[in-house]
């Protein structure tokens, strides 16, 4: 296997260091702050922030833009997911990043199911202004009434009337729903609960504004709400859509859900890879400029034993990251769903760890908005949920080793579940 970010990789990685240290990091404050500003003297805090919507130019005119779709024409500017995987995780050391260079989720993940799935027509509607940033989008997948973990519990549903499909459920945790600029959902629901059990799921675009779909509520993670982004609470009521809206066709859901989540699953491990080296160059600064017992905190003992796991664990992941995102290029998604699953379970927990670590060395500063540990912790705990829990991945992991050497009879496929 060959790990080497090509020429272009390389330069990108400079200009995206010197982007972040000339406009993000100096900025990292003024976007929480702006979020608490319109709350205040608005009324209402889900309004997109000044601050992104001005560094977008920036970032666009320095090619740091759409880096994650590989192989469109619509994207040329995409990267392979090797030469992504540095890239994404310089973005996820500051949560709201990645937005700046038009690589955040959901949005990543549903331009990518547009580009594969998605008529010409509707490439053009949706996927372009996605491109562009004009426009967000959500990924209606999870429900509140069953265990979402087996998406063939998903009870939403999605049924023929003439030229149109009529959509009745409810949805939540629905990232980037709470966004005044979301203007599509990707819904997950099922057509026909009498098929098999993995084709009686479809996948079906839902414009924002279509009567009968309310956001009901927006669902604080650990008392952060996440405006104006948000993981919202969602009804359909009697919606409407033409039947030319559905994916590929009825019963193809599984089959997209998996195109999807595989890139969703090593994006999300790419940006906790950021998140744990950025923990762990705050607590090594923090433990050098604290002194307890006559010396600094950086010299005894115990720390040093953390300091020294957490490298280890962090270049363990990145590692295991790589190895996914060189065979996701080279033999395809499914060829590498082992490798995705190891790295969805791993990856969150490392940068769990050290975050844990980076708030102890801190001690009281650590669970304070005085440092960007504590949002982070809160936001990263939910990787270990979202795009399947780490319970349902180690089981597909252990079905893909049995079956190496044992005949199954089950199902060996990945877990499905929001992202």
């Amino acid at each position: 296997m060959e790990f080497e970010y090509s020429a272009r990789c390389k330069e990108l990685q400079a200009k995206l260091l010197a982007f972040m240290d000339q406009h993000i990091y100096p900025n990292e404050k003024v976007f929480y702050q702006e979020v608490e500003r319109n709350g205040r003297e608005k009324g209402n805090r889900w309004i997109p922030t000044e601050i992104i919507e001005k560094l977008k130019p920036l970032a666009r005119e320095q090619g740091l833009w759409n880096l994650f779709l590989p192989k469109s024409t619509r994207a040329p500017e995409g990267l392979s997911n090797l030469d992504y995987a540095p890239l994404c995780e310089i973005m996820g050391r500051v949560p709201w990043a990645p937005e700046v260079f038009n690589c955040a989720a959901p949005d990543t993940g549903n331009m990518e199911t547009l580009e594969r799935y998605a008529s010409e027509q509707h490439k053009q509607q949706w996927l372009e202004p996605l491109l562009r940033g004009e426009i967000r989008s959500a990924f209606a997948m999870t429900e509140p009434a069953v265990a979402s973990s087996d998406a063939t519990n998903i009870e939403t549903r999605i049924e023929r009337n003439g030229d149109e499909y009529v959509i009745n459920g409810r949805k939540w945790w629905i990232s980037g729903a709470g966004d005044p600029r979301c203007k599509i959902y990707i819904t997950m629901g099922k057509t026909d609960f009498s098929a098999a059990r993995h084709q009686q799921q479809s996948m079906i675009l839902v414009p924002a504004d279509t009567p009968g779909l309310t956001v009901v509520r927006p669902l604080p993670v650990f008392g952060y709400d996440d405006a104006p982004h948000g993981h919202c609470e969602l009804v359909f009521e009697n919606v409407r859509v033409p039947a030319a809206n559905i994916l590929l066709g009825e019963g193809r859901g599984f089959e997209i859900a998996q195109g999807r989540l595989g890139p969703g699953r090593i994006h999300h491990c790419m940006r906790a890879i950021g998140v744990a080296e950025r923990a762990l160059e705050l607590m090594c600064q923090r433990l050098h400029s604290r002194v307890a017992f006559g010396k600094r905190i950086s010299e005894q003992g115990v720390w040093r034993e953390r300091i020294a796991e957490a490298r280890i664990q962090i270049d363990t992941a990145r590692l295991l990251t790589l190895k996914a995102a060189y065979m996701m290029d080279t033999v395809g998604n499914k060829g590498a769903q082992a490798e995705i699953a190891m790295i969805k379970v791993l990856a969150p927990n490392v940068a769990q760890q050290v975050l844990d670590w980076a708030i102890q060395a801190h001690g009281a500063a650590g669970v304070s908005d005085e440092f960007p540990l504590a949002y982070q912790w809160a936001g990263n705990r939910t990787l270990r949920l979202a795009d399947g829990p780490d319970e349902v991945h180690r089981n597909a992991i252990a079905k893909l080793e049995l079956a190496k050497h044992l005949p199954l009879k089950e199902d060996l496929g990945l877990p499905v579940t929001r992202s």
